[in-house]
């Protein structure tokens, strides 16, 4: 399997063997993807993007595990992880070299063993609850600057616009003329 970036906003992974469709979509950027760089686990990916976010994308969802992003930072070119995938490094244009936890929350340096068990205890309790909409809610919420909540939303009202015009042209127009394609066959051009 390999990821590929691309400049619709989206990264695709593609298995080797069947090239003609990509096997999962990773969505969320508001510019094109500029750079991909796999964690060494091989379990998850940073993707850097002229949105000025990095995005960390798990292997098995579509959206993005965690964002990162700062007032001062301009386009990311390059991103990469340690080897011992615990820093991702990112470079911008802003002629800056950028160094971020992989996992935000996680504590640096040596913890005390009540402060391990309380770590393992929240995570247990958010195992256990992950199934309620609340729970889900608030581990999948991120804070993001207002221009790309912006742009979220109006690329969104777009890609509902396009669905909207295929499906009255394919309701309106001679049968067979149009057809529904999915979104995994439009990425690949033959």
């Amino acid at each position: 399997n390999f990821v590929v970036a691309n400049e619709d906003f989206n990264a695709y992974l593609f298995d080797m063997r069947k090239l003609d469709r990509p096997t999962r979509i990773y969505k969320g950027h508001t510019s094109a993807v500029m750079d991909i760089s796999w964690s060494p686990t091989g379990r998850e990916f940073v993707t850097g993007s002229y949105d000025r976010t990095i995005r960390i994308f798990e292997l098995n969802r579509g959206t993005a595990r965690d964002i990162y992003h700062t007032k001062r930072m301009q386009r990311v070119f390059t991103v990469n992880y340690s080897m011992d995938h615990k820093y991702i490094i990112s470079g911008s244009d802003d002629t800056n070299v950028r160094i971020w936890k992989a996992h935000s929350s996680e504590q640096l340096g040596q913890r005390t063993s009540r402060e391990e068990n309380a770590v393992q205890y929240r995570q247990a309790l958010i195992k256990k609850y992950q199934h309620l909409p609340e729970v889900a809610r608030i581990s999948r919420s991120r804070k993001v600057p207002k221009v790309i909540k912006k742009q979220t939303a109006q690329a969104i009202v777009q890609k509902e616009k396009a669905e909207r015009k295929q499906t009255n042209r394919i309701k309106h127009s001679k049968p067979g003329k149009y057809t529904h394609t999915s979104e995994k066959q439009k990425v690949v051009v033959k």
